[in-house]
């Protein structure tokens, strides 16, 4: 346990910032599930002739939800939270996702 007047407050500070990075990362890591769970399940549904209508839906869905992914992986990025390069890494996989489900 901390000493001194600034151990302690150093404490403090570093319990906030570890559950708002906690919290940022869990809903950075929650929107990427849905938005991989949507192309699989457009994926699987496709292969039906019937639900390919359903299956577009999906996709479109994954993709409204590009922005909101981006923003999130960029402020990451930017605070510190992932590195530049991961960020980078995961928006081009989850778009390449995208786009090679919908053909």
């Amino acid at each position: 346990m901390p000493i001194t007047k600034s151990a302690k407050k150093a404490l403090r500070q570093s319990l906030r910032r570890r559950a708002r990075n906690l919290q940022k990362m869990r809903k950075l890591k929650n929107l990427l599930k849905e938005v991989k769970n949507l192309v699989t399940r457009a994926q699987t549904k496709g292969k039906d002739e019937r639900s390919s209508s359903t299956s577009q839906k999906k996709i479109e869905e994954a993709r409204k939800l590009l922005p909101r992914v981006y923003k999130l992986l960029d402020k990451a990025a930017k605070t510190g939270l992932i590195k530049k390069n991961t960020a980078s890494r995961k928006k081009s996989r989850i778009t390449k996702l995208i786009s090679k489900s919908q053909q």
